[in-house]
């Protein structure tokens, strides 16, 4: 298969990874932009994110994880890497067909290390409901990647 080489524009995709919406919004999809800032609100919101992210970042990860309730994050990391692949998507024409893999397999493994993050320690520490998850994001790229690679040889 050959692969498809052009500039891709990753614009959108940024604007999406500082709220999903926006990138659509740029990419004049605005009622998609909408619903996906509905979303993002809502389940941020029931899930008490914000609060375990500051709770997270300021070194309380068990206070993170008291706060965070898990039946509704477990909808975000899904939620989140869709609408990053979305925008991306969205805002390039004629892209590689399989380079969806590295975002789904990326939304699979973050899902994975949120489901462990109450529990889960790396050398000793609790990476919590924040940062095991973004750990996680890595070998789902890898794999993604990986698999994108093999499919196209």
């Amino acid at each position: 298969m050959e692969e498809v080489k052009s500039k891709l524009n990753y614009e959108a995709l940024l604007w999406s990874i500082a709220l999903p919406g926006f990138g659509q919004f740029l990419n004049k999809k605005i009622v998609k932009g909408i619903v996906l800032i509905f979303f993002e609100v809502i389940i941020n919101v029931m899930s008490n994110f914000n609060l375990a992210i500051l709770k997270s970042f300021n070194g309380n990860i068990y206070g993170a994880i008291e706060v965070t309730n898990f039946q509704w994050l477990m909808f975000y990391p899904c939620f989140y890497i869709y609408s990053l692949w979305d925008a991306f998507r969205d805002s390039n024409q004629d892209i590689d067909r399989l380079l969806f893999l590295p975002f789904a397999f990326s939304a699979y493994s973050v899902t994975v290390g949120l489901i462990y993050s109450q529990r889960l320690t790396i050398f000793g520490v609790l990476p919590g409901p924040v940062f095991l998850p973004m750990l996680f994001l890595i070998p789902g790229l890898i794999i993604g990647f990986t698999i994108r690679k093999i499919i196209r040889h």
